[in-house]
C-alpha cells in the first residue's frame, strides 16, 4: 500500500510533460517585431498573429487580415536537431529557410523586404 504511482494525463510517471508549451523568448519576439515593423513601414504588411500549440509557436505576417499569411515564422523544438529550430514558410507552404538560430532565418525575410523596397523606389 505504500507504493503509490501517480497517473498523469500525459501518461508520464515522472511528472514532466513530453511536449511542453513553446513560446518565443522576449529577445526573439523583439527581433521578429523589428522585421515586422520594417514590413509595415514599406506598406507590405498590415496585420500579424501569434499562434501557439503543443510543441510549436508561430508568427504570421498578413498583407490583409482577411487573407492567408504571406509569411510564417515557426519555432518547433522537436525539429531542432533534425531540421533546425526555426523555419520560414511562405503563403503557399514552401519552406524558404530553416536554421538552428533565429538571426539567419530573419535575414532571409529581410532580404525579401529589401527587394520589395528597391522595386518601389
Amino acid at each position: 500500500m505504500s507504493n503509490v504511482v501517480p497517473i498523469l494525463s500525459n501518461g508520464s510517471k515522472t511528472g514532466r510533460t513530453q511536449s511542453a508549451s513553446v513560446f518565443f523568448h522576449r529577445l526573439e519576439l523583439d527581433a521578429i517585431l523589428q522585421v515586422y515593423a520594417r514590413g509595415v513601414s514599406l506598406g507590405e504588411w498590415r496585420d500579424y498573429s501569434l499562434d501557439a500549440s503543443k510543441g510549436w509557436v508561430g508568427f504570421s505576417a498578413y498583407q490583409r487580415a482577411t487573407e492567408m499569411p504571406q509569411y510564417r515564422l515557426i519555432k518547433e523544438p522537436a525539429l531542432a536537431r533534425k531540421q533546425g529550430l526555426f523555419r520560414l514558410v511562405n503563403s503557399s507552404g514552401h519552406i524558404l529557410k530553416r536554421g538552428p538560430e533565429l538571426g539567419p532565418v530573419l535575414r532571409a525575410l529581410e532580404a525579401r523586404l529589401i527587394k520589395l523596397a528597391k522595386k518601389q523606389a
